[in-house]
């Protein structure tokens, strides 16, 4: 790829040995196959009963693709960037189990959602989780989001979740603000987002190849390559959209949460890893305890970025007795 072997944040290699130290990529990985979308459904709010997987119809005629299982309290996943509802998968099977009512959509321009031209912002992202709740019928919900999912998941709490919500975690999650501002020092420089963009463009799928190294902690000593996590972490970006992607990274990189961390008052988990190569927990999971009015935060040593996918038989018990709380 061009200039991505040249492409360190702080010294890095972000190739092989690289840490992208602070780097704000808002990512995720799981394991299910692809599925070809089915059918448009459409229905009113309140509808029948989950049917497994559909489409919900925005406001634009975006398509937004669900999967909708089990029955029970709902939970609704919320991934990061650039991935789809896949990522979710080692937790949707567990809550399942016993007995939740699971749901997770694919955000507009990834995985089987339309690869929209429009709309790739924050404000959008979580007015597409309403159509999709609304449709669902979904009240006393669980949203859980990792990454930029989280930020989405605040963005909708915030604005559209009084009467519907009653808990909220956030994993690894980019708010309040990753770009540095002169209110936000700590925060990166916009030229590591610019980076990324200019390296998704020149080839995305070399680019998409490399960011799972640092994401799941690969180039940790003692850490090997786990080939699966990272050929489905590939999958699941190269199934989104390009445009939509690329313009994700303002999203997720320049929308300012602090007011929406601030109104969400619902009983909130924090959790993030401490070798989070991605996402600084200083400057996002120490920030958001400071901001949301009702949270609870756990900081788990060596844990890095993906921890959901690497590390499930210890992220999801600790959700669920949040939940179960």
């Amino acid at each position: 790829m061009g200039g991505l072997k040249d492409f360190g944040v702080y010294g890095g290699d972000f190739t092989r040995r690289g840490v992208l130290t602070g780097a704000g990529l808002a990512v995720g990985g799981a394991a299910v196959a692809a599925t070809l979308p089915r059918t448009v459904l459409a229905s009113p709010a309140n509808s029948a009963a989950p049917v497994g997987d559909g489409y919900a119809v925005a406001a634009d005629g975006t398509n937004l693709y669900y999967k909708d299982w089990g029955r029970g309290q709902p939970i609704f996943f919320h991934h990061g960037w650039p991935l789809s509802a896949d990522d979710w998968d080692a937790q949707m099977l567990y809550f399942l189990s016993r007995g939740y009512r699971v749901i997770a959509m694919d955000r507009r321009g990834h995985g089987r959602s339309t690869q929209t031209a429009t709309g790739n912002d924050m404000d959008t992202y979580a007015a597409d989780v309403d159509v999709v709740v609304r449709k669902l019928g979904l009240r006393d919900a669980i949203h859980i989001g990792h990454s930029t999912g989280g930020g989405e998941v605040a963005r909708y709490v915030a604005r559209y979740g009084a009467g519907k919500v009653s808990k909220v975690v956030l994993v690894a999650s980019v708010p309040p603000l990753m770009l540095k501002t002169p209110s936000n020092p700590g925060g990166l420089p916009r030229s590591v987002f610019d980076g990324f963009r200019s390296q998704l463009a020149a080839n995305r799928a070399e680019f998409y190849w490399q960011v799972p190294i640092p994401f799941y902690g690969f180039n940790r000593p003692g850490k090997p390559v786990i080939e699966g996590v990272r050929q489905n972490w590939w999958r699941q970006g190269m199934m989104g959209g390009a445009i939509s992607q690329y313009e994700g990274i303002k999203a997720f990189s320049e929308t300012d949460q602090t007011g929406d961390l601030k109104a969400i008052k619902v009983p909130t988990l924090i959790l993030q890893g401490d070798d989070d190569q991605i996402v600084p927990y200083k400057d996002a999971a120490l920030l958001q305890a400071k901001l949301l009015p009702n949270n609870r935060l756990k900081i788990y040593p060596g844990f890095p970025h993906g921890m959901l996918t690497l590390y499930p038989d210890v992220i999801n018990p600790d959700i669920f007795s949040f939940i179960r709380g």
